[in-house]
């Protein structure tokens, strides 16, 4: 965390840097690194006015706080206010509620496939992917699987079987008939 101090009608003196970075700590959890803080002190006639200001790589917080007291106790209001936006922030990034996916993203419904090229699992070398799809794998009843397979150009279906609930793979046999593949349970 790089740290600048500016002093309007304030000499900031050493004191007030390792107070500030002390305090500054607390909310360095919070904050994505590389991250830029400004502190702006100033004093005028009583008033002791702690301006901080902090950018880092998910976005800028800022705080501005006002006491009669001393600079130190300003200092700690804008770095409490500080601490509860950065930590408001950090939550909204973190403990986001998971919402639908939408066509084309994972998701809760949505069954990778991969496909690997065969001379790489029998020659020797390591198995890469060569293709990566994703399917959508919807609630439907066995009658409704198998007119969706007749339809399709694929050789198989995955799909979430509306009687139990389970996921099955319909697929086309080489006699014309299909196979369904049901998980034990």
């Amino acid at each position: 965390m790089n740290i600048e101090y500016v002093g309007r009608s304030y000499h900031v003196e050493d004191r007030d840097r390792r107070f500030c970075e002390d305090k500054l700590g607390k909310i360095a959890k919070f904050l994505e690194e590389p991250a830029e803080v400004r502190v702006t002190l100033e004093v005028e006639k009583y008033r002791h006015v702690a301006d901080l200001h902090v950018a880092h790589r998910l976005g800028v917080l800022q705080a501005t706080e006002e006491t009669a007291g001393d600079m130190h106790e300003a200092i700690n209001a804008a770095v409490d206010k500080l601490e509860k936006q950065a930590r408001r922030s950090h939550k909204k990034l973190t403990g986001r509620k998971r919402r639908a996916p939408r066509n084309g993203e994972d998701g809760p419904g949505a069954w990778p496939l991969a496909v690997l090229e065969r001379g790489s699992v029998a020659g020797g070398g390591e198995p890469r992917i060569v293709k990566s799809s994703r399917l959508e794998i919807k609630p439907m009843s066995l009658e409704e699987a198998a007119l969706q397979l007749e339809g399709s150009s694929n050789d198989f279906l995955v799909f979430r079987d509306a009687t139990n609930d389970r996921v099955s793979v319909l697929y086309k046999r080489k006699d014309a008939n299909y196979g369904l593949i049901v998980p034990e349970a």
